[in-house]
Parts: C-alpha cells; sequence; structure tokens
C-alpha cells in the first residue's frame, strides 16, 4: 500500500503544479442540458480564461518558475514540502520531500521523462506517460490551449461549489479527453478533470483550485485540492517566484545509483 501510495501521489502532485501555470464536499452533477445557441464557443471561453489570468503577453513575459509549499493527505497521516520548478519551453522537475518516507522526484528535460523514489528507485516514463510529461512541461501551455488541445468542445453548465461554470471537454493529440470547469463570471479555471498513466496503472483526479492570487502580473490559485480513488490531497503555495536562474542540467535523469 506504501509503495502505491507515494506512486499516486507523485502524479497528481506534478499534475497540480502544471495547472497552476483540485472535489468539494459533493461531485458535481453531470451538465444540464442547454441551447448551444444559450452558450458562448469554445474560442471565447478560453480566451476569457486566457485574459482573466493575465493575458498572454504577461504569459510569454516569463522565462522560468519555482513553486514551494506543502502538501498533506489527512487519510494517510502523510505531510511534507515540495518545490517544482519549470523552464521554458518545455522542462520541469519536481521534488517532493514526504516526512518518513523521504524524497521522491520526477522531471522532464525536452526529451526524457523519469521518475525517482526510495522504494521503487529510477524509472523512465513511456507512452501515455511520456505524452503527458510532454504536455505538462509547456511552460507556456496555457496561453497555447488551442494548439495543444486539437479538439475543444463546450457541453454546458454546471456548478462547482456554489458557483456556476461552463463545463468544457479538451483533447489532446496522444491521451485521453480532459473536463475542465470555468467559472462564468470570472473566466477563472475552477476544477479539472483528468486521467493519467502511471505504474500502477490509469488514475483518475479531479483538481479544485482556489485562492487566486497575481503574482507578476499572473494569476495562480494558491490552494489545491485533488481527489483520487485513493486519497484526497491538499496543496498549498507559499512561495512562487519567476526569472529564477535554473541550471538545464536540474531537469535531467539521474545517473542510476
Amino acid at each position: 500500500m506504501k509503495r502505491t501510495f507515494m506512486i499516486v501521489l507523485l502524479s497528481v502532485a506534478v499534475a497540480a503544479v502544471a495547472l497552476a501555470q483540485q472535489k468539494p464536499a459533493g461531485e458535481a452533477k453531470p451538465p444540464a442540458d442547454s441551447k448551444a445557441a444559450a452558450l458562448p464557443t469554445a474560442d471565447q471561453i478560453i480566451d476569457k480564461y486566457v485574459a482573466a489570468i493575465g493575458g498572454k503577453a504577461a504569459i510569454e513575459k516569463q522565462t522560468s518558475r519555482v513553486v514551494k509549499g506543502t502538501f498533506e493527505i489527512a487519510a494517510f497521516g502523510a505531510s511534507g514540502t515540495f518545490e517544482a520548478s519549470s523552464k521554458a519551453p518545455n522542462k520541469n522537475v519536481t521534488v517532493i520531500n514526504v516526512v518518513g518516507f523521504g524524497v521522491v522526484q520526477e522531471g522532464f528535460d525536452g526529451k526524457v521523462a523519469w521518475a525517482v523514489d526510495p522504494q521503487s528507485g529510477l524509472r523512465e516514463k513511456t507512452g501515455a506517460e511520456l505524452a503527458a510529461a510532454k504536455l505538462e512541461a509547456d511552460f507556456y501551455r496555457d496561453a497555447r490551449l488551442k494548439q495543444l488541445y486539437p479538439k475543444i468542445v463546450v457541453k454546458g453548465k454546471d456548478k462547482v461549489g456554489d458557483k456556476d461554470v461552463y463545463v468544457v471537454e479538451a483533447t489532446p493529440a496522444e491521451i485521453s479527453t480532459e473536463t475542465w470547469y470555468f467559472d462564468t463570471q470570472t473566466g477563472l479555471l475552477l476544477r479539472a478533470d483528468m486521467e493519467r498513466e502511471g505504474p500502477q496503472g490509469k488514475q483518475s483526479i479531479q483538481t479544485f483550485m482556489d485562492n487566486y492570487r497575481e503574482v507578476d502580473g499572473i494569476k495562480m490559485p494558491f490552494t489545491l485540492k485533488q481527489i483520487s480513488s485513493a486519497f484526497t490531497l491538499d496543496l498549498k503555495f507559499e512561495e512562487v517566484k519567476h526569472g529564477v536562474a535554473i541550471d538545464d542540467a536540474k531537469f535531467v535523469k539521474p545517473s542510476a545509483q
């Protein structure tokens, strides 16, 4: 159980950080039937989202980002810290320090995706895992959603908590469809549902975003809650810095011990 827990923790934590560039009480019901004419287009929803988080220019102005924070999985009594570093155009690495377990890492150097933890050791990702790593490592992902997700469809309206949202299904070229929930008033992303492959098989993950704050002209959610079939993961961002000098060697797969 502990090994499975750690592998899933790593995958969902990294997914959370990528989305910041998680289900409150009660699942959202399937979108109510809506008249297509009453809904905005996918382009309009995506454009409003990009504007809401600061705009294309602000996003593309930055070339690196380091996020530090804490996480807790109450059901397992687990907690710790994480540091996620990313660099344009497509490199990232996340280091997770789990109290009582050790350090877990995963990264992408632009070509190779990898993960390492104290029990499983070092492994290289392939197939759907590699495709997901490429997608999530795109530093300018929020400004390039229309390019990265060739098929984006507006499905209707729903609720996330007490907020009205537009429900959008987005399909990238290589992995499964994701579902996004955008606040109808602010345009901000409040929830994202996805599936991710891992050593233990496919995991369904719901990510809820809250507490948006502006950092260097870009709005980011500082509080995230992720729900998978295994547990609920709470993450809090404590520090976000842009323009940090990061050596490319930091993203490279470590040598086997």
